[in-house]
Formats: C-alpha cells, structure tokens, sequence
C-alpha cells in the first residue's frame, strides 16, 4: 500500500498543479465544474456529510477535467516495454528483447486523435470513441501492466477537486510557465492564493 502512496505522489502533484493553473486560466470550465460539485451537496441530506462513492461516480465532468489534465500534463513520458519477438515495423526489424520506449505525449497530443490537441477542453470526453481512448490516453500504461494506483490517483483527483470549488477560491499570483523535461515542471513554480469561500 505504501508503494501506491508513494508512486502516485508525484504524478498527483503534477495533476493538481496543472488543474489549478488550467482552471484559473479558463473560468467558463471552473464554473462548470463548480456547479456539478456544488449540486453534488446540495442534492445530500446532509451538506456536512463526506462525498460517497456514488457521489465519486456521478462527478462526470470532474472525471473529464481530470482525465483532460492527464492527457495534456503527460506525467508519465514514456513506457518501456520488452519485445518478445522480433516485429517489423516501416521497414525495419525490432528483434526480441530489445527494449522499446512508447512515448506517451505523441498518442495523447495527436491531432488525429484529439481535435485541437493543446486546447484544455474537458467536454471532448463526452463523445471520444473509446477506440481512440484506449489506444492514444495512457497516462497510468495501459493493458495488464496499467498502473494498479491509476483508480486511487483519478478518485484522489476527483476528491481534491471537489474539496477546492466548494469550499475556496484562488487566483493566481505568479509563476506557472511549463517547461517538459521530460516530464511537466513548473520552472517558475505556480504561487496562488487560496480563500474560503463564505456560506
């Protein structure tokens, strides 16, 4: 359990950097997922009770804006894998037990995949065919060797988000430029302020 923990802390950082400077950058998505959170506790008995797992499982757009900051953040860029038998591919010859690296970035910025690929545009998940899905988003891997913290990282995110639209606000102060080296950093860090809202 401890080796989830661990290994999801990076990546769940990146993903939740990125989700703030995102949103904060593109208001008419914040204020969607707000409404989807905030109906969230106003459809409760009780609006002090923690979110549920059907509550989890309702968060549509939440999951979307999530998967869309996995898809453009990229916080896994590449997943090696060993050939077991010699491949041919455009002419050359892959042979048995080298080792390949898929570089992640160029499935899930593909335009052919994802129209406007660099745009943040969560609502794109409503009507992706999961053929495209499965073969171009593989931020967790993919097939039997996905990560086993992939559920755990998105529900994390999920939570965090919901926890951040209905109870704060924040603006950004400074920072935020993203530099890929190979993986998604803030080479100026990201410096927000965070406010509670008041009921």
């Amino acid at each position: 359990m401890f080796g989830i923990l661990f290994a999801n802390y990076e990546p769940i950082t990146s993903v939740i950097l990125l989700s703030l400077k995102l949103l904060s950058e593109h208001p008419s998505i914040l204020e969607e997922l707000t409404a989807e959170n905030e109906a969230i506790i106003r459809n409760r008995k009780n609006p002090n009770s923690p979110l549920s797992w059907e509550e989890y499982k309702s968060m549509t757009f939440t999951l979307n804006v999530v998967n869309e900051v996995l898809r453009l953040g990229n916080v896994a860029p590449g997943l090696l894998r060993r050939v077991t038998k010699d491949i041919k591919f455009n002419g050359y010859t892959v042979p048995a037990g080298w080792a390949i690296m898929i570089v992640t970035s160029a499935h899930q910025l593909n335009p052919e995949a994802f129209k406007n690929p660099i745009k943040f545009n969560p609502s794109r998940w409503k009507d992706l065919d999961p053929t495209v899905i499965s073969k171009n988003f593989m931020p967790f891997g993919g097939g039997m060797r996905q990560c086993a913290g992939a559920d755990y990282a998105r529900a994390f995110a999920c939570t965090f988000l919901h926890v951040l639209v209905t109870k704060y606000r924040w603006t950004k102060v400074k920072g935020g430029n993203i530099s890929r080296r190979p993986v998604l950093d803030f080479v100026d860090g990201l410096h927000i302020k965070i406010t509670e809202k008041s009921n």
